[in-house]
């Protein structure tokens, strides 16, 4: 298994020497490597076993920084950068040719962000480079919101994990991209529409790709548990299954294996929650997962996608 710590020179040094190393952010874990380096960019794809057409989210410290990747920043993104960063919200934009094809599946476009985590910010302030960082588990599967987390699914095959504590956010960043200045919504996230809406008025949302995603986080098919996931009514669904895990937004049902995401009703709380939720039950000797979509508005918009992506064609 990994080394689990707080030594940021430690990571620094693997990093340097192009090892993989996970890192904390508010979102989730990330796999991290120096995004300028192709041969340990390609580390990340053969460890997650993620395929080449998906590509990664590059991370920096500062706004300062975009100038050294980025060809042009539109004005709408520069007005969400000051707002939102550093935190959960990521921009597609076009990339200079210091970001090698790999990190962005031959795209012209990269997707980047400055990741609002006291340990990562200062791992990244220490470093030349930035990091290219898909969250840290195994490609399909939920992605990991602790350090164990990172440990049980790739602790093998990785030499450290910078144990920041548990992602306060829990599920992955808004990616936002402006095609011909018009922003696109490509991946609900941590930030909600309505906020993105309040700075920069209307946006398009187009989160699901099957195929040539054209940012992170966009295939059908995604954060997925081993077990079969339903989602619906959960008073109907208990009457149909037997040996079931409930994962509930509010109620409690009174069964052995149930994770309530929010007693109080907190979409935010219950964004927090979900992955770790998804893993615990996924764990127990239970024969399915049911579950049932949160109030489709702030980050129940986010929850909601994770959820319907986690069930599909499983």
């Amino acid at each position: 298994m990994a080394e689990l710590g707080d030594d940021i020179k430690h990571a620094k040094r693997l990093l340097d020497q192009n090892k993989l190393v996970a890192i904390p952010t508010e979102t989730v874990y990330g796999l991290a490597a120096n995004a300028t380096n192709s041969a340990a960019v390609t580390q990340i794809f053969k460890t997650k076993k993620r395929p080449s057409f998906d590509p990664l989210i590059i991370h920096i410290h500062s706004f300062e920084q975009l100038s050294e990747y980025i060809i042009n920043i539109p004005e709408k993104a520069k007005l969400l950068a000051d707002r939102f960063w550093p935190g959960a919200l990521t921009l597609l934009l076009q990339k200079k040719d210091i970001i090698p094809d790999i990190v962005t599946s031959g795209l012209d476009t990269v997707a980047i962000r400055i990741p609002n985590h006291p340990l990562t910010l200062e791992l990244l302030k220490s470093i030349s480079y930035p990091l290219a960082a898909p969250s840290a588990n195994p490609f399909g599967y939920i992605s990991p919101t602790t350090a164990i987390h990172v440990n049980d699914q790739l602790g093998n095959n990785i030499d450290y994990i910078l144990d920041g504590g548990t992602c306060e956010v829990g599920i992955e960043s808004t990616i936002i991209g402006f095609d011909n200045d018009h922003p696109t919504v490509h991946r609900l996230g941590g930030v909600s529409i309505e906020k993105i809406e309040s700075i920069i008025g209307k946006v398009d949302v187009k989160a699901l790709s099957s195929s040539n995603p054209v940012a992170p986080g966009m295939l059908q098919n995604h954060y997925s548990p081993k077990k079969k996931l339903i989602i619906g009514d959960i008073d109907e669904l208990l009457q149909k299954h037997n040996n079931v895990g409930v994962i509930s937004f509010q109620k409690d049902y009174k069964v052995q294996h149930q994770i309530q995401l929010s007693k109080t009703g907190n979409l935010d709380e219950a964004a927090q929650c979900l992955f770790g939720a998804l893993r615990k039950l996924d764990n127990e000797n239970i024969s399915i997962i049911i579950s049932e979509y949160v109030p489709n508005h702030g980050l129940g918009r986010a929850i909601n996608d994770r959820l319907k992506r986690a069930a599909i064609e499983q």
